[in-house]
């Protein structure tokens, strides 16, 4: 039972330790999301041009 107790106790200091760094990716991926749909918005030539550029690129290196 010691043993049991032991795990879970470790398993929750881990816990501890680790969601702060998670819930601060996070954020950070939404900040990141919400620029790039922002950019995109403010763009959306730029951003069709560029994704049919990266996309041609694509087939001439995969056609190889």
């Amino acid at each position: 039972m010691e043993t049991t107790a032991s795990i879970k106790r470790f398993a929750h200091d881990v816990e501890a330790r680790v969601r702060p760094e998670i819930e601060g990716a996070r954020k950070r991926i939404e900040s990141a999301g919400e620029r790039v749909t922002t950019y995109i918005k403010e763009n959306p030539g730029k951003c069709i041009l560029g994704a049919v550029a990266l996309g041609y690129l694509v087939a001439k290196l995969a056609r190889r």
